[in-house]
């Protein structure tokens, strides 16, 4: 595979000549010029210009840029929405308006017609840069020896994840793994689409190099945090391992035949279980190397305030307290950006007064994703033995043995009693609790009111489109007081990978590596299962399940696995993609999006099903982006992905 070499550009007048042809190609052409000649000279110019290699990393903590908030069936937003409080960009992509002359999302090339994230500068700005420090790296003679090949290997590590995100976005891309020479012509920029094989290793390459000289932990953690560490290339790796071995790049008929100019393949149609071999390799290393650094599953009784807490409270706690707990063991990598955008978008208002302020109260669960969640007894509702025959919408009040979840004497529906504990730490509903806002206990938690009417008037631009809000997202420790419009937000890392996302993708692959699931494969997803308190799949199936043989299966086993992930992982952005590797996004995501009648005053007319949307239109060409027509006219040896 041909190596690419973008070095500096010096001279004006290449400068001019490429700035005229268009830097579409994939920016190529630095804006930086006049100055990188200057940005090695000392140390701290280095660092400088390393930190902004890490600028360039998606913002995972804002809906704005990550499509895995807006971008599936997972949350919905209102017909009206207030765009200039709220970016719907991505929300564009799960109502089936993604394009091919102004791509939603496009981190590809920067476009002048839409949204344009970070900045305007592209993923492909992000690995030049990258190239860059690692050309100039060795210029600085003052700083240690052992501080420069930490350097190398964090911007290394960044080249392969920005390689790694435009993978899972566009599926076949070029390897930029050096900068071009300045002598090269405009035909020579107009590089190909690599192999999704070849990337892929080039990505796993590239994170074993930077592995060698990544630290475990970061010693100053006031400053460093966010750095890149072992356990993050190791979990990156192992994430890079997985997407090659799933249905959607490993034994994909959809794309046979796809091919450049030059007749190369594209795509590996063939179904290779070796692929699964390797992720589960790497998925043992990166969790062993977690476990090295001190990574465990969060545990929210742990923490000095859960002696004032019920048992119901501190197990809903487990969850929501893995994603909003600054720092917590759990994290592996943890975004740094700040997390009250999301926040923002999902924390409730208690009174009128905070309808009035920045509060949007828009981050809205669906109606199946609800439903997604297990019973109390640890299984699907509709496999559920004690279930059968139950009318989920019928109207109860909140009793004494639900107290801790929902406010006693409120009228709600069935389908939010009996429910597991990730269930409450995860979805706002009607007459649901929440525990945070400055409470200690139980008995000050705050109660939740999502009927038009309640807690204020109701104001079209700010509500929950489907009745609920996500509730796992907001920290405990953000507050706010009756008599403000805004809370005062406790800002934390939201997690970009945890340690429960490697367990159950370690559980996926083990189950396709063996004949039939074993202890192994039940091991780690058991592990997740007990921090909300649930029995082991085997014995949960067994007693409580109409299908009680399902974990005894390979088939049986990967359904439950795919359902722990999206329950364990809800409203972590990572549904999206899952859905997509898994190859069920088409099944998913043509499914009515569902809610209550949010503008109904009473529990009968609120708890009445509503079709919010019915024109879902995912198809095959949906797993991937399109690039942009611009790009494939200035650039023809670059392909359309399939479908566009």
């Amino acid at each position: 595979m041909k190596k690419r070499k973008f070095s500096i550009l010096k001279y004006l007048v290449v400068f001019i000549l490429f700035a005229q042809a268009g830097c579409d190609y994939l920016d190529v052409v630095p804006d930086n010029i006049a100055t990188v000649d200057n940005a090695f000279t000392k140390r701290y110019q280095a660092e400088g210009y390393l930190y902004g290699c890490y600028g360039f990393l998606p913002n995972i903590a804002s809906p704005g840029t990550n499509p895995g908030f807006y971008g599936s069936d997972e949350t919905w937003l209102f017909d009206g929405v207030d765009e200039s409080t709220v970016n719907p960009q991505m929300w564009e992509i799960a109502r089936g308006n993604q394009g091919t002359e102004s791509p939603i999302g496009n981190y590809w090339a920067s476009q002048q017609d839409s949204y344009e994230l970070n900045g305007g500068k592209t993923l492909w700005t992000a690995i030049r840069d990258c190239n860059i420090f690692l050309e100039n790296i060795d210029t600085p003679q003052d700083m240690e020896e052992w501080e420069r090949k930490q350097w190398i290997a964090e911007a290394k590590f960044l080249k392969a994840y920005f390689h790694f995100w435009l993978l899972r976005m566009y599926g076949p891309i070029p390897i930029v793994d050096e900068n071009m020479e300045i002598s090269t012509g405009t035909e020579g920029v107009m590089v190909y689409r690599d192999p999704v094989d070849d990337v892929v290793d080039y990505i796993v390459n590239l994170l074993d190099s930077a592995m060698v000289d990544l630290p475990l932990t970061i010693d100053n953690i006031t400053d460093d945090l966010g750095r890149a560490t072992q356990p993050m290339a190791a979990a990156v790796k192992a994430q890079a391992l997985t997407l090659a071995a799933s249905p959607l790049f490993n034994g994909n008929s959809d794309y046979t035949g796809i091919t450049d100019s030059r007749g190369v393949q594209l795509f590996s149609t063939d179904y290779d279980a070796v692929k699964w071999e390797k992720a589960a390799t790497a998925l043992q290393e990166a969790i062993d190397i977690a476990h090295q650094a001190g990574n465990k599953l969060f545990d929210f009784s742990t923490l000095s305030v859960a002696s004032q807490l019920s048992e119901a409270t501190t197990l809903s706690m487990g969850v929501r307290g893995a994603v909003t707990e600054e720092w917590n063991d759990e994290i592996i990598w943890g975004c740094t950006s700040s997390s009250t955008p999301i926040q923002r978008v999902s924390y409730p208002a208690f009174n009128a007064n905070h309808k009035t302020g920045s509060l949007l109260l828009c981050n809205a669960p669906t109606l199946n994703v609800v439903k997604q969640f297990y019973t109390k007894n640890g299984v699907p509702i509709d496999e559920d033995k004690e279930w059968e025959g139950i009318d989920l919408y019928e109207i109860m009040e909140g009793d004494s043995a639900h107290s801790y979840y929902i406010e006693e004497g409120y009228e709600t529906c069935r389908l939010h009693f009996n429910r597991e504990p990730r269930f409450y730490g995860s979805i706002s509903f009607d007459g649901s609790t929440i525990y945070g806002n400055g409470a200690l206990s139980d008995e000050s938690m705050k109660v939740i009111q999502l009927r038009y009417g309640q807690a204020g008037s109701h104001i079209p631009a700010k509500h929950s489109s489907t009745g609920y809000l996500v509730k796992k997202v907001c920290s405990r420790l953000t507050a706010l007081d009756d008599d403000n419009t805004a809370p005062s937000y406790n800002r934390y890392a939201f997690p970009v990978i945890r340690l429960a996302d490697l367990y159950l993708m370690y559980a996926e692959a083990l189950n396709e590596v063996k004949a039939a699931p074993d202890d192994e494969v039940y091991e780690y997803i058991d592990l997740v299962r007990a921090r909300s308190g649930l029995e082991g799949v085997v014995a949960s199936w067994a007693n409580y399940s109409n299908n009680a043989s399902k974990p005894l299966s390979r088939d049986g086993m990967r359904e439950i696995i795919r359902q722990e992930r999206m329950i364990e992982l809800a409203f972590e952005g990572i549904r999206f993609w899952d859905l997509r590797r898994w190859k069920l996004a088409e099944e998913y995501m043509n499914t009515p999006i569902q809610g209550f009648d949010v503008l109904e005053e009473d529990a009968e007319g609120f708890y009445q099903v509503q079709t919010l949307f019915n024109e879902q239109s995912f198809e095959m060409k949906d797993y991937l982006w399109p690039l942009r027509q611009g790009n494939l006219l200035k650039n023809q040896n670059l392909v359309q992905n399939p479908g566009w």
